[in-house]
């Protein structure tokens, strides 16, 4: 059973805690942290979107964010960014290897599998830019079925038309653009 911390509006745990179920039953606020593996090698940056698993309880089968995750209670964002890497894709990175591009809020309502599943998150931002191949990474079974390159433009633009095949958050990717601009 996957416990959160209850946070405000700044992602600062209030001491409260719940489960994973109620905090998506209810829409309760709480914390992820999202990983964003960028290759900027190329004349445009790539990222790297994992495929979810047909079995999501969230957009399965869609393209998303490299790597993301909840935050369990009591963790903080850059240790539970590390996890979720190495779990979803079999990365282990170092602490220094993210850099921090920020974070943003995220809210909304949707129904998956036939079930309401209401998301209220503040999501803490990190970018990857050492070198990754698809063909070395380690898939975790019922979470990432592939992964794949895109062109990070095109994923923006498909992403705020309303994507069939995309599923990153639009503030997410406004994050990375943001992120990307700075570092240019």
């Amino acid at each position: 059973m996957e416990i959160f911390d209850i946070v405000d509006i700044n992602g600062v745990p209030t001491g409260e805690t719940l489960e994973r179920e109620r905090a998506h039953r209810e829409g309760v606020r709480h914390r992820t942290a999202h990983v964003w593996i960028v290759d900027r090698r190329g004349a445009e940056p790539m990222v790297l979107l994992q495929k979810r698993s047909l079995c999501k309880d969230s957009f399965p089968g869609l393209y998303d964010t490299s790597s993301a995750g909840h935050i369990p209670a009591g963790s903080e964002p850059l240790p539970s960014a590390l996890r979720e890497l190495e779990e979803e894709l079999g990365i282990r990175a170092e602490p220094e290897d993210l850099a921090v591009a920020g974070t943003f809020r995220l809210e909304y309502r949707e129904t998956f599998h036939g079930k309401l599943f209401w998301d209220n998150e503040v999501t803490f931002v990190y970018v990857y830019e050492k070198p990754v191949e698809i063909e070395k990474l380690a898939f975790q079974p019922g979470e990432v079925d592939a992964a794949e390159w895109f062109p990070f433009r095109l994923v923006y633009d498909e992403c705020r038309r309303g994507s069939e095949r995309f599923c990153p958050p639009v503030k997410g990717l406004e994050t990375l653009r943001r992120y990307l601009e700075e570092q240019a």
